[in-house]
């Protein structure tokens, strides 16, 4: 990933920087409740034309990615959608969307404690970057906002200052996390062993694996038992909501999608 896509913050003082240690932070359901790609994919579409069908399809594939983790067939489906509505937008259009979906949809989903973990990574004076399929734009707003060292997302292929639809590469997702996160540790000369790693997807095994500290925060069924055999750190920060919030979600999946598509279908003006 080119280097010019990397983010550099320094929002706040630090201890003493602890060379050659690092800390990576997956960001959906990880950092965050719910999929931040979601939130960028339902902002493009209150920009442009849609059909009841695809938001009740996003709607259903945001609930299941609530309540069983991520699926990578969804992750693909949603990142599809928000590369065709994203085509012809100019890339000061994107940023600005970046800083309303944070403001409107992110920041009220981060989880407090996840939080406090980067922050304490922060305070000895290590540097932490988020790790994230979601669009790298948004990736720096939640790094910028939260203090972080940098952030590491998808790329999107511009020309003359427009998205044309595609990606530079492919979605920043399971082994690709590793490859970007080596990137890191060369150009940084890091050394992973020293490094932390967190993540809920089983999906991210090949990061969490490369350090040599692998956290699993609110995993999934697989990856809870994989942190089980190996001895694992294992947070979870849905147990406080999860007996009051999941026959909810689930009993109300309907009006869930229904106040989509009412949310949607308001009029909004021509694309920008």
């Amino acid at each position: 990933m080119p280097e010019e896509k990397y983010v550099a913050v320094a929002h706040r003082p630090v201890a003493k920087q602890q060379h050659g240690e690092a800390a990576f932070f997956d960001v959906d359901n990880t950092l965050m409740r719910g999929a931040s790609l979601f939130h960028v994919a339902r902002k493009m579409h209150q920009r442009g034309a849609f059909t009841i069908a695809q938001a009740a399809g996003m709607a259903w594939k945001q609930l299941k990615f609530v309540l069983r983790g991520e699926n990578l067939n969804d992750v693909h489906a949603v990142r599809d959608s928000a590369l065709r509505l994203a085509a012809g937008i100019t890339e000061e259009d994107i940023k600005a969307l970046g800083e309303e979906v944070y403001d409107e949809m992110i920041a009220s989903r981060i989880w407090p404690g996840a939080k406090a973990l980067a922050e304490q990574h922060l305070r000895v004076g290590r540097k932490v970057w988020l790790v994230t399929a979601t669009p790298i734009e948004v990736a720096t707003v939640i790094s910028t906002r939260l203090g972080l060292t940098g952030a590491l997302g998808t790329v999107g292929e511009t020309k003359d200052g427009l998205y044309t639809g595609r990606l530079v590469g492919d979605i920043l997702h399971g082994a690709a996390k590793a490859v970007a996160v080596q990137g890191i540790a060369d150009q940084h000369g890091l050394d992973l062993k020293r490094c932390w790693a967190y993540s809920d997807s089983y999906n991210d095994i090949p990061l969490l694996t490369m350090v040599g500290h692998p956290v699993a925060i609110n995993p999934d069924a697989r990856l809870r038992k994989h942190a089980r055999e190996h001895n694992w750190p294992v947070y979870d920060f849905r147990s406080g909501r999860r007996a009051a919030t999941l026959g909810l979600k689930a009993a109300t999946a309907g009006g869930a999608v229904y106040g989509l598509w009412r949310g949607y279908t308001r009029f909004r003006g021509p694309r920008a």
